[in-house]
């Protein structure tokens, strides 16, 4: 079900578009390609399914899913740049330590490392896609060459001297990202409450910033503004400044009265700005009270809508490459695509009116 903020401030809405209820496992990672038409993701069973964002069906089934495997965990496209020579390849990691190189269109694993001590949660290619970096279990940020398919860099430690908060991670990294404007930098964060700014060049954490609780794919970048999606009860979506370290933004989720009289509250697993590149739109979801919310950052954060009535959270969400379709997945196996669209649009008025026949 999707709802509209009845008192909206904003020019935009959001419309359903595609739903897909036929995946037969729970859904933990999200990826439209970069020319937006796939959508894949990574599923509880092991699975990377691939479906057509306009029609919803499965066009690659990539390995199949079994009881026993272990979940899919991270999916990254590699960026497509003047020089990339193959199309359509992505990484995908695995709760069991595995990262991979996949090729969609054929199906076929191009390259295979495995780190069977390790649990690998999350993983992001720099802009031009010649380096990727990957995160999990035991804390360390590894740093890789696409190329040759090296490890560069093991990123743990760092120069902060703050007695408030460690330089590095001490527990489980479940979000890592590259800094947009500046491929040396990374951020990430997890369990240990704090998000680490990494430089490369020095191949330490050169800051410490206090206060997210990181547990799902919930970091985003865009200028020097960290989105932080925490999963806890209050204060679940924040930005940071990256250069300052200060929280510069707590963002409303509302049923903040509800929860101080005993009523579920929304814990975020999943949180990330439109990819644009202004951030003009975040999307955000999680547990407790199941549901999605999209809201326009450059319009106050006002609420665009609602993805709530669902039996189960929401472990993953992306925005398509122009920024106005949204993928939305979790416990209950079904993905949910949606559009941003305008509230003026007639032709969007009446797709809104069909989606809700």
């Amino acid at each position: 079900m999707t709802e509209e903020d009845s008192q909206y401030d904003t020019s935009s809405k959001l419309v359903p578009k595609v739903t897909i209820s036929d995946n037969t496992s729970e859904v933990f990672c999200v990826r439209f390609s970069p020319d937006g038409k796939f959508l894949a993701t990574g599923c509880g069973d092991g699975a990377i399914r691939i479906f057509n964002v306009v029609t919803g069906k499965l066009s690659y089934n990539i390995q199949g899913g079994s009881n026993t495997a272990l979940p899919t965990t991270a999916i990254r496209f590699r960026p497509v740049t003047a020089t990339t020579r193959t199309k359509n390849v992505f990484l995908a990691s695995n709760a069991a330590g595995t990262v991979q190189h996949w090729h969609m269109t054929s199906s076929k694993c191009l390259h295979s490392m495995e780190d069977n001590d390790n649990q690998v949660y999350a993983l992001d290619y720099n802009n031009d896609g010649t380096k990727f970096v990957t995160a999990g279990k035991d804390a360390v940020l590894r740093y890789y060459d696409e190329a040759t398919k090296t490890q560069v860099l093991q990123l743990m430690g760092g120069t902060s001297r703050s007695v408030d908060v460690a330089a590095g991670h001490s527990n489980r990294v479940f979000s890592t990202k590259f800094v947009p404007q500046d491929d040396n930098l990374i951020i990430s964060g997890g369990w240990d409450n704090t998000i680490q700014l990494w430089d490369v060049r020095v191949g330490l954490s050169i800051k410490s910033i206090y206060g997210a609780h990181i547990c799902g794919d919930s970091l985003d970048i865009v200028g020097n503004e960290i989105l932080a999606g925490s999963w806890r009860p209050e204060n679940q979506l924040e930005v940071y400044d990256m250069r300052s370290g200060d929280r510069t933004l707590n963002i409303p989720w509302g049923g903040a009265v509800s929860y101080q009289m005993g009523a579920p509250a929304c814990m975020l697993y999943a949180a990330q700005f439109s990819k644009e590149g202004s951030g003009r739109f975040i999307v955000a979801g999680g547990s407790g009270v199941n549901e999605a919310k999209v809201f326009d950052h450059r319009f106050n954060n006002s609420t665009i809508g609602t993805i709530t009535g669902l039996s189960r959270g929401i472990f993953a969400v992306d925005f398509s490459p122009d920024g106005f379709k949204v993928a939305v997945a979790g416990g209950d196996s079904t993905i949910r695509i949606l559009e941003v669209v305008s509230r003026d649009s007639k032709e969007d008025k009446e797709d809104d009116v069909q989606s809700r026949k």
